[in-house]
């Protein structure tokens, strides 16, 4: 029996698809840390699998997508998995901001709202759902009407959605949620629009704080989504890839920051970042690390151990759905344990308004010059080279009619290395050749 999956408070084993589904999804919703659903488990843990899982994650983000309200579109992901060889289906849900989430055809009702207990189910009361609703955060962006409302185009978001295979129509802006209640553009539609006063800057200092600063560009004032894609382009140009020296010329590179850490960390970023203050995330480049800064801190109802356990609780889920969307982000919670993987919680510095992630460059590395290059290259061409020479002597004292197709087939290099290194052997008066071409033989020459 599989002890993988254990039924609580954010756990809920099932069999089969029932048609329980949205009252389990709408508990997780309204609970403060979502929870994960696993379709093919019994509830003691053992793993029973599911057929057709292609068509079972339709049906299932379908039933989600149509049946619960507020929207939740970029609050839950639909995956995949095996486990013991039987496929299973594994839905992770968000904690959602906009409670009480309901089932759409019983209304915002007793009979609609469900709030998870333990392992079990339980219908709030009036009092509860009331509270829930005048708590609602109100300052969403998608409730949040864009400043340019009656003008915005968006040819550039249109672009990567046609190129990621969607099919585009007619409602397609008003399924990414771009609109406020009332129909007029918001601020997610003004955060994708082609034209926007939103721009990341990434700062770089010479030193390690910001006393002299030495570039400082802006990418923004387009798309989000193309902005985001810029940054990180500029991310992988600044990521250099450094070398030490080690003994006898050999040469360790690496880039100085985990490159997917620092993807996963600005992706981060820019999915959860408060833009209702229009503060967009820096970053910035010092002689010794690379900083991060998200605007809003923790979401309200995080906790920082649910944080780095990789408790997923989007603050604009309509950019998330986007981002997901155009596979920036995998799913749900998922960058927090890619970061953590190459790196310590010791890197986040989390306030009240500010999340901040500072990695720190490797040391002993450092960026050789072009002559540099050229002279540990030169070393270690000396270094394979003598190698190579010391094998071809190894071979001809085992056979001194060895050809030079054979040498070139047992020390696994080119024929014109071969050549060059026997040559280099006789001029250095190592090596004769006794005889012709084809009917002589090698000699080594002992000194």
């Amino acid at each position: 029996m599989s002890h993988l999956f254990i039924e609580n408070d954010r756990t809920e084993l099932k069999s089969v698809l029932n048609d329980k589904l949205e009252r389990e999804v709408v508990a997780f919703l309204n609970s403060k840390s979502g929870g994960d659903i696993y379709i093919g488990v019994n509830d003691d843990g053992s793993i029973v699998g599911v057929d057709e899982t292609d068509k079972l994650q339709l049906i299932i983000t379908d039933r989600i997508k149509n049946n619960i309200l507020p929207t939740c579109l970029g609050l839950f992901d639909v995956l995949y998995e095996e486990h013991e060889g039987k496929k299973i289906i594994h839905i992770v849900v968000s904690s959602g901001q906009e409670k009480p989430y309901y089932i759409s055809k019983l209304g915002m009702s007793p009979s609609g709202c469900y709030m998870r207990i333990g392992t079990g189910l339980k219908q709030m009361d009036n009092a509860m759902i009331d509270r829930l609703y005048s708590s609602r955060t109100r300052n969403s962006l998608r409730n949040i009407m864009s400043p340019r409302y009656a003008n915005h185009s968006f040819a550039q978001l249109k672009i990567y959605y046609e190129e990621k295979g969607f099919k585009l129509n007619d409602s397609f802006l008003e399924n990414l949620d771009l609109f406020t209640p009332d129909g007029k553009y918001n601020y997610v539609g003004y955060l994708l629009a082609d034209v926007n006063s939103v721009s990341i800057k990434v700062a770089k200092y010479a030193g390690t704080d910001k006393y002299d600063l030495i570039e400082n560009e802006e990418f923004g004032y387009c798309s989000l989504l193309k902005a985001t894609n810029r940054v990180l382009d500029k991310l992988e140009v600044e990521n250099k890839t450094f070398t030490k020296i080690t003994g006898a010329a050999q040469r360790l590179q690496k880039q100085l920051i985990n490159k997917t850490a620092l993807r996963e960390a600005f992706i981060n970023a820019i999915v959860h970042n408060d833009y209702s203050r229009e503060v967009p995330p820096v970053v910035e480049i010092y002689s010794d690390r690379l900083t991060i800064t998200s605007y809003g801190g923790l979401i309200e109802g995080l906790s920082e151990e649910d944080f780095f356990n990789g408790r997923s609780m989007p603050r604009n889920r309509e950019i998330m759905r986007v981002f997901r969307d155009m596979e920036l982000v995998e799913h749900l919670g998922s960058g927090m344990g890619r970061i953590l993987k190459a790196y310590d919680r010791s890197i986040f510095k989390i306030s009240d308004n500010f999340l901040e992630i500072a990695f720190p460059f490797e040391e002993g590395y450092e960026q050789l010059t072009q002559e540099q290059e050229e002279k540990v290259s030169e070393k270690a061409s000396e270094k394979m080279s003598e190698k190579t020479s010391e094998k071809i002597l190894e071979l001809i004292k085992e056979d001194n009619n060895i050809t030079i197709n054979e040498l070139t087939e047992k020390i696994g290099v080119s024929q014109r290395s071969i050549e060059r290194n026997l040559n280099n052997l006789q001029k250095d008066n190592r090596l004769i050749r006794v005889g012709g071409r084809k009917e002589g033989h090698w000699k080594i020459i002992h000194k």
